[in-house]
């Protein structure tokens, strides 16, 4: 039986133990942390259940056919709820607006922003779609290992109605004329690197995946996708190793040989890294067999990071529904001080989601539990002064819009930042959500899934095909067919 090292016990890693673990492959894996799931960690305190990174559960049928994929049904680990609202969007001038999980009602929500709205949403939708289809079909699970990936001829036709070298904000403007429209289209792709104006139209595909296909939330949290990867793997003979820093890779004639750690080291006919991909190919790897350069990297352009609050508060709060975005200040000057002049921002948008709205498990009775987010520039100063600073700002806006106090009925704060991103999941730059999805950095250009080193792949945000959480499940699953191909 051949032996398996995984690095990391993120998303795409215990994907792809699993995988492996399924076709016959002996399998362990290491993680530096106390649990699995990556950024999909969960901590308790005071009675709260906090997820500490992604709370959108998006394409939910993607993660489903994956489950299928190991021959599992995701039902039989965790039941999902569809939100309705999806979320609510907070303005500057003091409305808000709910996105209902009716398409009737959304239609009739368009028309009411602009004349015909609802009419250019249908269309535009449908064009999100079909994008998504050919998206899905054609690119997600290609490897990125060779031009001709790309080059197929039915593979140009469909990169061609994509429209890959317009931009969303383009796509969006010449069809919608409204500022609110334009500001829930653009929404989705905030998180992706850049201004909307230099991501490519391709990713208007999330509008589709966002208006259509609707937000979930998984019972019990976030972290139950974790727990039942991690189920599945453990049920098929995967060993965990946590609290288990990796130090190196050994190599001998050009191969990997085994995984240093700070227990010892092990032996493996191949490698998998499902770790921050920069630190595993500049730290890990012997010097001779990096691909790539400091420089190289320095230059990578990269998504934000983020200044994150989890709050305990010991009372519910009015006028919050489970997602929550405050979209009371300019986006494009917030977005110009993460991508363009990157600084700590002025006037700064923030994301609240409140779990305890729809999951009772999460918080005491007659409690909130709240997860703020600010999306920031990389590579901030990150001090404690300066998250006090942007806590009060946040507090005071929240407070404002709930017409309630909640500062004074905090029980439980946590902060988490830049600092936190580097030490615990070694990310570059400190960075939340990899690289940014710009035309440049899109499918065969992102760094290599294949090392130089013979028998290492990689997995996970930085490579194919990029963040969030069905794409990293699936790098999981490319690493693990790709290795599988190699031996």
């Amino acid at each position: 039986m051949k032996k398996i090292g995984i690095i990391g016990a993120g998303l795409s890693s215990l994907y792809a133990s699993c995988y492996l673990a399924k076709n016959g492959y002996a399998v362990e894996v290491f993680e530096k942390n106390s649990m699995s799931g990556g950024r999909s960690q969960f901590f308790e305190a005071d009675g709260f259940t906090f997820d500490m990174g992604p709370s959108w559960y998006w394409m939910p049928e993607l993660v489903d056919d994956l489950f299928t994929n190991l021959g599992e049904t995701r039902a039989d680990y965790f039941q999902l709820t569809r939100l309705d609202p999806a979320y609510q969007v907070l303005w500057k001038d003091l409305t808000s607006t709910h996105i209902p999980a009716n398409k009737s009602e959304l239609i009739q929500l368009f028309d009411s922003f602009e004349p015909d709205g609802g009419k250019k949403l249908v269309k535009f939708l449908a064009d999100a779609e079909r994008k998504y289809t050919i998206a899905t079909e054609s690119f997600l699970e290609n490897p990125g290992l060779k031009i001709g990936e790309i080059a197929k001829l039915s593979v140009l036709k469909n990169a061609l109605k994509l429209d890959v070298f317009k931009s969303v904000e383009k796509d969006v403007a010449r069809r919608f004329s409204s500022d609110k429209a334009r500001s829930i289209l653009n929404f989705p792709v905030l998180f992706l690197g850049e201004m909307p104006s230099n991501i490519p139209s391709l990713y208007t595909l999330m509008n589709y995946a966002d208006l259509e296909l609707g937000t979930w939330y998984p019972e019990g949290g976030m972290h139950a996708l974790a727990k039942a990867l991690e189920s599945i793997a453990r049920k098929e003979g995967v060993e965990f190793h946590f609290n288990t820093q990796v130090e190196a890779i050994e190599a001998a004639d050009g191969a990997a040989t085994g995984i240093s750690t700070s227990k010892g080291t092990h032996n493996f006919d191949a490698i998998i890294g499902g770790a921050d991909y920069h630190h595993i190919e500049q730290k890990l790897i012997p010097a001779k067999y990096r691909r790539y350069s400091p420089e190289y990297w320095n230059k990578r352009k990269l998504a934000p990071s983020s200044l994150i609050y989890y709050l305990g508060v010991d009372k519910e709060i009015p006028g919050l529904e489970h997602h929550n975005l405050f979209f009371d200040e300019d986006l494009n000057d917030h977005g110009k001080e993460i991508y363009t002049n990157p600084k700590w921002p002025s006037k700064p948008l923030f994301y609240a989601c409140a779990p305890s709205k729809t999951d009772k498990t999460v918080a005491p009775a007659g409690h909130e539990n709240i997860f703020i987010l600010m999306p920031i520039a990389t590579d901030l100063e990150d001090t404690e002064t300066i998250r006090e600073q942007y806590f009060k700002l946040i507090m005071e806006r929240m407070e404002k819009r709930c017409g309630t106090s909640i500062v004074d009925h905090i029980i439980y704060k946590r902060s988490y930042c830049i600092s936190d991103f580097k030490s615990d999941y070694n990310s570059l730059k400190g960075n939340a959500y990899g690289l940014a999805n710009t035309l440049f950095q899109t499918a065969n250009l992102k760094p290599k899934m294949k090392s130089k080193l013979k028998n290492v792949f990689f997995c996970g945000q930085l490579t194919v095909p990029g963040p969030g959480i069905p794409p990293a499940l699936i790098s999981g699953k490319i690493a693990a067919k790709q290795l599988i191909k190699s031996l």
